[in-house]
């Protein structure tokens, strides 16, 4: 079964750093675009940044110029170098991706989500 899971996530003080991963597993023929996304308490889930296949990424501007998504392509797996880390970027954090199975079905996945809390 192909499922995506998150790790990395934790307790910082307010400019420290984090690195989240994403680890895809299953029947996986290609991984198309991965995302980072978030959710604070009481407020919607947003974008964080993004990654395709070949490796251009974006940010939101909440965290361009703070946080670093990259992949491997060889072990499925996504990140999120997160430094400069501030009490605002307290949050769920979730990945998704965009993958085919080994049929060719296409769908996008997510992952059951890391808490990241920034207090001093």
């Amino acid at each position: 079964q192909l499922q995506l899971v998150e790790s990395g996530g934790g307790l910082v003080q307010p400019g420290g750093s984090l690195r989240l991963s994403c680890a895809a597993s299953g029947n996986i023929r290609i991984i198309y675009t991965m995302g980072w996304y978030r959710q604070a308490p009481g407020k919607q889930r947003e974008w964080v940044a993004g990654i395709i296949g070949g490796g251009n990424t974006n940010y939101a501007d909440s965290v361009k110029g703070r946080f670093t998504i990259s992949r491997d392509n060889a072990k499925n797996t996504m990140y999120l170098q997160m430094n400069s880390l501030q009490p605002e970027d307290t949050a769920v954090y979730y990945c998704n991706g965009d993958i085919a199975n080994n049929i060719g079905v296409r769908v996008v996945y997510w992952g059951q989500g890391t808490q990241v809390t920034v207090s001093s």
